[in-house]
Order: structure tokens, then sequence, then C-alpha cells
């Protein structure tokens, strides 16, 4: 029996093949596909006019939006695949200041975005985890982010991970006013 078992996890790791990888331009037409997909799961019944929420990804996601962000560089992308399929990414920005802090040598995780049928694999866990050993690896001190208050997934993840609060701001999208947290994490702490 234990020699099933074992062959079976086998089975199972050969059937889910993580890997998370820098991305670079030839991923732009994958992360635009993910940002449309992941934002419209996650927030797309917080619009009341779907034509707000259409032209949002027209103008975040589009190919060219998407490709002017990866040359810049400043932008730094990972793209996460599970058996060769993009299922998520994150993007760091670089020397990105924000009003809520006063260190120098910052820099703000814009966005992990993982699909929902892929959430329960940690992809997310390990994209945090790339993005913030590349923060650390050049030097900056705190990272930041912002984060839809009434995502208590997302602040319940980022709280586990170390952040914390430090303010709030607004953002407009179309006709619908959205209100964020704001926080941070040194990435001076050694963690364990």
């Amino acid at each position: 029996m234990e020699f099933i078992e074992i062959m079976n996890k086998r089975i199972e790791l050969k059937m889910n093949t993580i890997e998370i990888r820098q991305a670079s331009k030839k991923d732009v037409k994958f992360i635009a596909l993910l940002g449309r997909i992941t934002f419209s799961e996650t927030f797309a019944h917080y619009f009341s006019y779907e034509q707000d929420l259409l032209d949002y990804l027209e103008a975040t996601f589009s190919l060219d939006k998407m490709e002017n962000s990866i040359d810049k560089p400043n932008n730094k992308y990972w793209i996460a695949t599970v058996n060769n399929l993009p299922v998520g990414y994150a993007k760091l920005k670089l020397n990105s200041a924000s009003e809520f802090t006063l260190a120098n040598q910052v820099c703000q995780l814009q966005k992990i975005y993982v699909l929902k049928d892929f959430l329960s694999m940690k992809i997310g866990s390990e994209l945090q985890h790339h993005l913030l050993k590349k923060a650390k690896h050049l030097g900056f001190k705190e990272i930041w982010l912002s984060v839809l208050q009434e995502n208590t997934r997302a602040i319940s993840f980022y709280n586990k991970s170390g952040f914390e609060k430090i303010g709030e701001h607004d953002f407009q999208i179309g006709r619908e006013n959205f209100r964020f947290f704001v926080m941070k994490k040194d990435l001076q702490i050694t963690e364990e």
C-alpha cells in the first residue's frame, strides 16, 4: 500500500509541474490575457456598468500597453506556468516612491494575479517569493502595494507575508470609486 501511495504522489507531482520564471517580451500576450481574466474574476462584480470594466481592461491590458510596460527598465515581471500553461504573473516596479513612506530605495509590488482555478496551488506565494527576493537583491529597503479594501483574501495573504497597513487612497475607474489600503513591508528584516 505504501508503494502505491508513493507512486501516486510522484504522478501528482509530474502532473502539476509548476515553473516560475522572469517574463520576457515573448510572454506579453499571456500576461495581457491573464491580466484581463484574473482582474475580471476578482473585481468584475464591483462594477455597476459593464462598459466601465471593458474600457478598463482594454486600457490596462492591451498588447501595446503591456509591450511598453515590459520594456521599461523599472518594471520586472514573472510568469507562472503549470504544465507549461500560463496561470499567473507578478509585477514589481522599481524606484516607485509612495506618499505613505519616507524611505529611500522603495519599490512597489504592483500585481500578483493568479487564475482562480490555480489559487489553491500557492502560486501567488511563489510569485511573491521571487519578487521579494529580486527586490532585496537589488538593495531596496521597503516594498509597498495597494489592495482593494474588500479583497480580504489578498489582505490576509499580505498580512501573513509581513506587510502592514500604512494608509488608504481612492482610485476611480469609470463611474466606480474604489477604496484601497496601502501596505508596506521592510525588506531589511531577515525572515526565518
